[in-house]
């Protein structure tokens, strides 16, 4: 194996046997499955001629890596794909790519009412997406309503996505189920490079957001808490390869829940979500078919060709917070001096995955204006001062899609630039990333220079002012602000609740 740490080894350490109460019981009573119909239906034409207008997918999206002191690495899905095939267990198998201009396809539930009072409950739900629907595509349209918070090039549609999330604010409510125990259920790591994964899950536990509710009857969408993190901090056995036990973890959890409470037996899942920023947490949602399938699935390894669906997952973004905070270097005001960015391009970064030899090939002590490391020395400059000294900061996609190196460049004012294959991009859904990141193609790596060259110097400036404009979007802030990235990914999930049609 080679030398990663990022991943189950570095997270794992020698926690055999640490395995605590976490394993869930499963509780003894008959599951009744309700008779349930799912069919694909016309798009919900809203957001402009329709609702792809705001909720396209950008897959020509790109990236996934780590910089050069990576010290939180994990085994990747591809190297991993080889081992559990050798040793006779399941992999993945690689789906279509999705256009970028896939629409994203309304699905309709059919589920059995059992009582009065739920079903005025749930008529009282489906009704108040009825008329969010309206109120989004009344707003796509309209040339009189102005919004002073969002506005500008960088969103597909400002006006219908100030208005969804507005709708959102007003009306959407989570349940997070109460199975399970800490610290694989109800907890998740809230630094290093899977703290997306804990922030929300303690966000959505702890914080004082409007979203939560207590009353299941209420809610639009129902969250399962448990952390792919710890599972593999505490399940998995280092170096075996074996992901059984998570994927176990997950058929348990279903088990627990569907036997326990009517929801997601109504919908088959598909108003249920799980969020994971591990590499690993494609993998471990295959331990039930439905929620690989049909559940919303909010993942930081984002890759289409594995089997991630735009059409009801989400694309997470993947933050590393070396402490639990942005670096100092990196929060605003950013040094007075970047300014003045001397260096055409950056990157630093280990050799791995198909892309990154490929860069190096090219470009490692090649030219001048483009630094290109596959380490830093003690004698160059540090990682951070690199990238904001930068006009642009490459961003090559390692052995899987998503990379902490794209907020991060987000974060110093430095120009994205994407090369990457079959990633869909965070918040693509109202994001124009053109608008603030360059996406090159692989076989274009050779013409880099050329490429960045070309880009004006009012195309520059109107790129960085694209990055100060979505950076509040990427920011973790406690509390939880407007807009800020709790507040977008669960909008995503709202979106996808949205596209979901639930008939008695």
């Amino acid at each position: 194996m080679k030398k990663k740490k990022r991943g189950s080894e570095a997270i794992s350490g020698g926690s055999e046997g640490r395995v605590i109460s976490a394993s869930l019981s499963v509780i003894c009573c008959v599951l009744v499955v309700s008779a349930i119909t799912v069919v694909v239906c016309i798009r919900f034409s809203a957001f402009g001629e329709s609702f792809d207008s705001l909720m396209a997918v950008a897959s020509n999206s790109k990236p996934r890596e780590y910089n050069s002191n990576d010290d939180y690495f994990t085994v990747p899905i591809l190297e991993l794909q080889t081992k559990v095939n050798a040793a006779g267990g399941s992999a993945y198998h690689p789906a279509r790519v999705v256009s970028s201009d896939a629409p994203l396809i309304s699905r309709n539930v059919s589920r059995p009412i059992e009582s009065l009072p739920e079903k005025r409950t749930f008529n009282k739900v489906e009704e108040g997406l009825a008329r969010a629907r309206d109120a989004i595509r009344k707003a796509a349209t309209s040339t009189n309503l102005s919004t002073t918070t969002i506005s500008g090039s960088t969103y597909r549609n400002p006006r219908a996505f100030h208005q969804s999330y507005l709708e959102m604010e007003r009306r959407f409510k989570v349940y997070v189920y109460e199975e399970g125990d800490l610290p694989i259920v109800h907890s998740g790591p809230c630094k290093n490079i899977y703290a997306s994964e804990g922030r929300f899950i303690n966000e959505m536990e702890h914080g004082r957001n409007k979203f939560r509710t207590r009353d299941p009857y209420s809610a639009h969408v129902y969250f399962m808490p448990f952390s792919v993190t710890w599972m593999v901090k505490y399940l998995y056995k280092p170096l075996s390869y074996d992901v059984s036990p998570l994927q176990q973890f997950v058929s348990d959890y279903v088990r627990v829940i569907s036997t326990k409470h009517p929801f997601w037996n109504r919908t088959q899942g598909a108003d249920h979500f799980m969020l994971s920023c591990h590499d690993w947490g494609p993998h471990a949602s295959k331990g039930n078919a439905n929620v690989y399938k049909t559940s919303i699935r909010v993942l930081c390894n984002a890759n289409s060709s594995e089997g991630f669906n735009p059409q009801k997952d989400v694309s997470l973004p993947e933050i590393h917070l070396y402490t639990g905070n942005i670096s100092p270097k990196l929060q605003l005001p950013l040094p007075a001096n970047t300014s003045s960015r001397p260096h055409l391009a950056f990157f630093a970064g280990g050799v791995h995955g198909p892309v990154r030899p490929i860069l190096l090939h090219h470009w490692k002590d090649r030219d001048p204006d483009i630094h290109v490391y596959e380490y830093l020395s003690k004698d160059d400059l540090d990682y951070y001062t690199f990238m904001l000294r930068s006009k642009f900061c490459l961003c090559p996609s390692g052995h899987e899609v998503a990379s902490p190196r794209i907020v991060e460049a987000i974060y110093a004012e430095c120009i994205p630039v994407i090369l990457s294959n079959n990633y869909v991009l965070p918040f693509s859904d109202v994001l124009k990333w053109d608008a603030f990141s360059i996406q090159v193609e692989i076989s274009d790596i050779p013409r880099l220079k050329e490429i960045l060259l070309g880009v004006s110097e009012a195309h520059y400036l109107k790129l960085k002012q694209g990055l100060k404009t979505v950076r509040t979007h990427f920011v973790f802030n406690q509390p939880a602000q407007r807009y800020d990235v709790f507040h977008m990914i669960l909008h995503s999930v709202w979106l996808r609740r949205l596209n979901l049609r639930i008939d008695e």
